[in-house]
This record gives C-alpha cells, sequence and structure tokens, in this order.
C-alpha cells in the first residue's frame, strides 16, 4: 500500500524560503519602473501599504494552517470550512494560476539568461521547467535545500544592493520630491491607490507556504513565525529598493525601465570590476525567479495532490513516490506548465490571475470566521490571529477593493475561472462527496444540521500535527486498563463506578471525587469520535500523568446523545491541566485510530484485552517482541529496564508476564518468556522490526 503521509520534513528555515522565494520575481525586478509610472516617486510607499494590506490574509492563512496543517493550502481550508464546492473553486483555481505564474517566473529567469547564453528564452524556459519539476519529484527535503540557497543568495546580494545604494543617497529626505520628479503623487490620490493593487502582486506569494503545511515540522511555530519573517524581509527590500531606485534613476529612464534593479546598480556598484554591478543584479533576478519558479511547482502539486485525497480529481494525483513526493501530481504541473509556456500569453494571463488570488484572500478571512463559530471541539489552532474578527472582516473588504481596483478585464477572466472550476465540481465529483464544511456547523448552531465527519477529521489532525510527541500519547494508551463489558448491559453510574476505582488507583485521587467528576464530564463533555466511540475527559492540576479507561460495550440505550453508529466503547481519560492541550491532543490520537476502516470490525472481533489495546494503537508506532525468540532482547534477560538499548525513543510500555500486565520502571528485570509491547516513532520501529527480523530464530 503506497504511503498517503507527507513526509515532515520541514523547518522554520525552509517556511522563510518558501515564502520568501515565492514573493520576489517580477514584483521586484520588472514592476517597480511601471509602477513608479502611475505614481511618481511615492511608489515605495506603495509596496509597503500593500505589505501592510496583505497582513489580515496572513494572519488568517497562519490560523488555518497551525489548526488544519494539510496539503493543498487554500483548497484544504475552503473545502473543510465552506464545502467542496468552494474548496473546488479554491483547489483547481489556485493550481491553475500558480502554475500560470510559475511559468511567468521561470520565462523571466530565461529572458536573464538569455544575456549571456546564447538561446531562446522561451526554450530556456522550458528546460528550466523540466529541472525543477525532477529536483521537486526527488525530494521535498532536496527541493528546500535548493530553495535555501537561491533565497540566501537573493537576500545577501539585495541587502548589498540596499546598503550601499543608502550609503549613496545619505542626507536625502525620505519624504522629499527628487529631483527631476514633477511632483511626489503623480496621478493624484487615485493613481497611487491604483498602484497599491498592482504592486500587491509582489506579495501574493506570501501565503503559497500553507499547501506544503502537512510537510512542516512543528507547524504552530514554524508557519507564523516564518511567513511574518518573510514578510518583514520582503517589506525592507521593496520599500527601501525601490526607495534607492527612485533617488539614482532620472525619471524617465525609471518610467519606461523593465531591468530597474540592474539599472540602479549599475549607477552605484561601479566599485565591482568591468560589469561586476549589473551581473550581481542579473544573478540576484535569475536566482528571485528561479525560487519563485521552484516554490510555485512545489505549492501547485500540492493542490491536485490534497484534491485527490478527498475524490475531486483523480485518484493517481494522490500517490505518492518512493521519495515521499506525489510524483504524479507534479509531472501533470510540470507538463501542464510546458503547454502554458509553449501557447498562452503568459505575462498577460499571469497578472490577471492575481484577480483570483485576492479573490481567495478574501474568501480564507470568511474561512476563518466560519470555523471560529462553528464551535468544533477540534478546531484548535496553534497561533490565533488577533482582533478577531475585524482583522477578518478587514481582509474581505481588502479583497473586494483590490480585485476591483484591477478592472473589468480581471474581474470576468476570475468570473471564467470560477464558472469552470464549478462545472468541473458538478460534473466530476458532485455525487462522490458526501462531507459537508464547517458552515453547516454555524448552521446547526442556529438550529439547523452539521456534518460530524469534520469532527473527527479534525481531531485526527490534533494528533498528525504533532507526530513528534506522539510517543507520550501511545504511552498512555497503551498502559490504559481495559473493561470489556460486552453482553453485560451496565448502566452509565456503574460503568463510571468502575472507571473512578480505577483510575484512582492510578492517579491518587479520591474514587468518590472522580466518579462525581466524571459524571458530570460525561454529561457536559460528551465528545463522539465516530464509528461508535464515545469519551468523556477531564483534567487535575495535582496529577502528572494522563491515565485512560476504555470500556469496550454493546449497551447502546445508556448514552445521553445520539450517535451516528451503534456505540462499541466509551473511553474515560484524565490529564494534568498544566499541560495545555494535552487533553483534545490524545482525543486526537484516538480519533485517528478510530477513523480508520477497519476499527470497528477489529474492535468487535477482538477475542482479549490485549488484542483491544494493540487496536488501539497504531501499528506503525508499536511492535509486540517475546523475549525468548529473539536474540536482540536475549542478551538482555534478567537486566534492568534502565541498562536496555532500544532505537531512537522507542521505549517498553507494558510487560505480559504470566498472564499479567506488569507497567515496567527503571529497575524492572526483564525475564524469559515475558512479551514486551514497545512504542516509539516509526523510524525506531521499523529498525527494530528488521533488527528483530535478522535475529528472530524459527
Amino acid at each position: 500500500m503506497p504511503k498517503k503521509r507527507l513526509e515532515k520534513k520541514l523547518g522554520l528555515f525552509d517556511v522563510f524560503a518558501i515564502s520568501t522565494g515565492a514573493m520576489f520575481s517580477s514584483g521586484f525586478f520588472l514592476l517597480p519602473g511601471i509602477a513608479a509610472a502611475e505614481t511618481g516617486p511615492s511608489v515605495y510607499l506603495a509596496y509597503l501599504a500593500s505589505g501592510l494590506l496583505i497582513i489580515p490574509a496572513m494572519l488568517s492563512v497562519a490560523e488555518l494552517s497551525t489548526a488544519m496543517p494539510k496539503a493543498g493550502g487554500a483548497y484544504y481550508f475552503l473545502d473543510r470550512s465552506l464545502g467542496p464546492l468552494v474548496g473546488t473553486v479554491g483547489g483547481l483555481g489556485s493550481w491553475i494560476g500558480l502554475m500560470f505564474k510559475s511559468a511567468f517566473a521561470l520565462l523571466g529567469m530565461g529572458a536573464y539568461l538569455a544575456l549571456y547564453i546564447d538561446m531562446d528564452f522561451t526554450v530556456l524556459a522550458l528546460i528550466l521547467t523540466v529541472v525543477f519539476g525532477l529536483l521537486n519529484i526527488f525530494g521535498a527535503k532536496e527541493t528546500t535545500i535548493f530553495q535555501r540557497i537561491l533565497v540566501t543568495t537573493l537576500v545577501t546580494i539585495m541587502a548589498v544592493f540596499v546598503i550601499q545604494g543608502l550609503s549613496e543617497i545619505t542626507g536625502t529626505n525620505l519624504f522629499n520630491r527628487p529631483a527631476g520628479y514633477e511632483s511626489y503623487f503623480r496621478g493624484d490620490l487615485h493613481g497611487f491607490v491604483s498602484t497599491i493593487g498592482l504592486v500587491f502582486v509582489s506579495f501574493m506569494g506570501l501565503t503559497k507556504v500553507a499547501s506544503v503545511a502537512e510537510e512542516v515540522r512543528n507547524p504552530d511555530r514554524n508557519i507564523p513565525l516564518g511567513m511574518a519573517l518573510s514578510l518583514v524581509t520582503a517589506c525592507l527590500i521593496y520599500g527601501l529598493g525601490v526607495y534607492i531606485m527612485v533617488q539614482v534613476l532620472d525619471p524617465n529612464e525609471f518610467y519606461a525601465s523593465l531591468t530597474p534593479v540592474a539599472d540602479a546598480g549599475a549607477k552605484f556598484l561601479s566599485w565591482l570590476p568591468g560589469t561586476g554591478g549589473v551581473i550581481a543584479m542579473v544573478v540576484a533576478a535569475v536566482a528571485a525567479f528561479a525560487s519563485t519558479g521552484n516554490a510555485g511547482i512545489m505549492s501547485a502539486s500540492r493542490y491536485p495532490f490534497a484534491m485527490s485525497r478527498d475524490k475531486l480529481v483523480s485518484q493517481r494525483f494522490g500517490k505518492l513516490g518512493k521519495t515521499g513526493t506525489p510524483v504524479f501530481s507534479i509531472t501533470v504541473t510540470v507538463l501542464c506548465m510546458l503547454l502554458i509556456l509553449l501557447i498562452f500569453d503568459v505575462e498577460a494571463v499571469a497578472k490577471l490571475a492575481s484577480a483570483f488570488q485576492l479573490l481567495l484572500f478574501g474568501i480564507l478571512c470568511l474561512a476563518v470566521i466560519v470555523m471560529r463559530e462553528s464551535g468544533i471541539a477540534g478546531y484548535s489552532p496553534g497561533f490565533s490571529s488577533p482582533l478577531y474578527p475585524w482583522m477578518q472582516i478587514g481582509g474581505m473588504l481588502i479583497s473586494v477593493w483590490l480585485v476591483a481596483e484591477m478592472g473589468l478585464l480581471a474581474v470576468s477572466l476570475t468570473g471564467v475561472l470560477v464558472v469552470f472550476c464549478v462545472a468541473w465540481y458538478y460534473y466530476y465529483a458532485g455525487e462522490k462527496v458526501l462531507r459537508q464544511g464547517a458552515i453547516y456547523h454555524v448552521h446547526e448552531r442556529l438550529g439547523r444540521k452539521r456534518y460530524e465527519g469534520l469532527e473527527y477529521e479534525l481531531l485526527s489532525i490534533l494528533h498528525e500535527k504533532d507526530l513528534e510527541k506522539s510517543l507520550a500519547y501511545e504511552e498512555v494508551v497503551a498502559r490504559s486498563t481495559i473493561i470489556d463489558t460486552t453482553g453485560e448491559s451496565p448502566k452509565i453510574p456503574e460503568l463510571i463506578d468502575r472507571a473512578a476505582e480505577i483510575l484512582s488507583g492510578k492517579i491518587g485521587i479520591e474514587s468518590e471525587r472522580l466518579a462525581g467528576d466524571l459524571n458530570r464530564s460525561y454529561q457536559d463533555r460528551f465528545t463522539n469520535l465516530g464509528h461508535g466511540v464515545v469519551t468523556s475527559f477531564l483534567s487535575y492540576e495535582e496529577i502528572d500523568t494522563a491515565e485512560m479507561v476504555i470500556c469496550r460495550t454493546d449497551a447502546t440505550d445508556m448514552y445521553p446523545m445520539k450517535t451516528d453508529s451503534p456505540v462499541i466503547a466509551v473511553i474515560f481519560l484524565v490529564v494534568p491541566g498544566k499541560i495545555y492541550g494535552l487533553d483534545m491532543r490524545l482525543v486526537g490520537h484516538l480519533a485517528e485510530i478510530v477513523q480508520s476502516d477497519q476499527f470497528a470490525p477489529r474492535w468487535i472481533r477482538a477475542e482479549t484485552n490485549r488484542e483491544l489495546r494493540t487496536i488501539l494503537v497504531s501499528d506503525e508506532h508499536f511492535i509486540h517482541v517475546n523475549t525468548e525468540k529473539s536474540v536482540y532482547f536475549r542478551e538482555y534477560l534478567d537486566s534492568k529496564m534502565k541498562d536496555i538499548t532500544l532505537p531512537g525513543d522507542a521505549l517498553i510500555a507494558i510487560i505480559y508476564r504470566n498472564g499479567e500486565i506488569v507497567i515496567p520502571h527503571g529497575d524492572t528485570r526483564i525475564k524469559a518468556g515475558d512479551e514486551l509491547s514497545i512504542v516509539g516513532n516509526p523510524e525506531d520501529i521499523r529498525e527494530l522490526i528488521k533488527s528483530s527480523k535478522e535475529h528472530m530464530e524459527e
């Protein structure tokens, strides 16, 4: 079975490199002169204003990304908040628009390289598209290493440009009209406002990292921080860089220039030998276009990959190759970009596609409002946008305003793209998709209906986004106590009393207090995980470990709320109150296990408590080893637990000895015939399985 989950290989610098690389291309190396012709020397203020106006969209995307770090970015957020129809519009539209913009970036790179390579720049762009596509197929980490190199090169050269340029113009007044310019605001305020809409495209790549959120380690920290650092970097380089261009270039020269960075660099980088100043700016431009094209292919390919999981496009897009990347999705994306380069006027369509992206920004702000107002327990973002909901309302208004500023042609193209996406949804996926978005939960709060499947999915994401910490969750499940009441038909107070007595012995809280708290919690904090599993949980400040009691049952008449299927398990959970969010993460872990199609049949068929516990632990995090059959553990017989060496962070959670369960500690000795239940990260478990196979005796 091919892997369906993308590996978490990307860190903070990778997020920064993808966001920054997606912003710098035509917006800095081509657009400043065109924008200055609209508003004059105030053009650098238009860039800074655009950077401020994208903040609501950035904060909204950051919140959604930390709550739902899944491949597909805008598609996934819109699908789960506003439903699959809007998700299809967001996913297909973003994929198409990003392919055009990435193709345009590579066309720009080819044009710069053609200055030094005797080859048509379109042919160069075609070759570069294939090269970057192969690099993306090779692996996400390898792709982002290249992205790091490109962005580091770009930012370094631009820092030299800014520092040297500022020293050249020292003493100029920031808001004075430079010599040669007829007015500070050419075209008055209307021209300045129009220019803000024109240069806003320069910042649109900022949120593209959301499409690879599933591959980011510690997304709660790395996504919002990486995007914020990227925006600060972009504002500094755009604002100061364009200000320098205004000061050193003659107005007529600046207005007509399509290579303003190189032209400005030639004015004050004369200390470099020969044409070194121009060459340095060309290198920076090539790095900028390359980083945009490379990040664009990476981000674009994740849209159909995510949509295939939800049956909105062919399932082939969702297959991962040996390198852990969506090979088919990347391949189709590259082929489409090659056709775009050969057939379309890429520059014109890429600019017009910006209107669609602006529309998406507004809808994403709406998505945050819908998710918060849905009341879904599983919606637990690691970063929350400040000034809610005014920040989101402002973002929607900004989006509408900027789209209107782009003119009738851009709005018309956006409309055509939306109609195409809607037609695709009804033609291909309309009858296949049963889920609905979080907006149904908002309806439910108003007395209508909701879609419970989304609650289960968001709970499972809580566990998935913290895979590096999942070992602790596996330990809790591994040492949990199972009560099998099938055929007994106990009442809920009886089950609670039994669970309270067991938990009291584990955490040291009086059973009467526990029983009372569990009764109240069961009524007030009832969570349906789906597939017949319900849970009740509470926290205590005075305890240090989480403990769990799991009841298998078939007495479906004792539960306070209607469930989607016959109840087969009730789970009571207590957690330390000092560890914020642990209760929801543990429930998220259980939700991920429970959502497997095989869970219910396996749970019902299981004959022993040991089998039941094993079912609740993900196979990739869990292994049973018999000390008599494994040479690996035979050398440790009669050794203390603290003296046993296991791969990575793997540990022995439970010992089955003579039909009894032993919870091990550092001085516990393992004996011949012990069966060890070992939990660990997937790579550690695979290493242990491999070692066991190499040393097992028949």
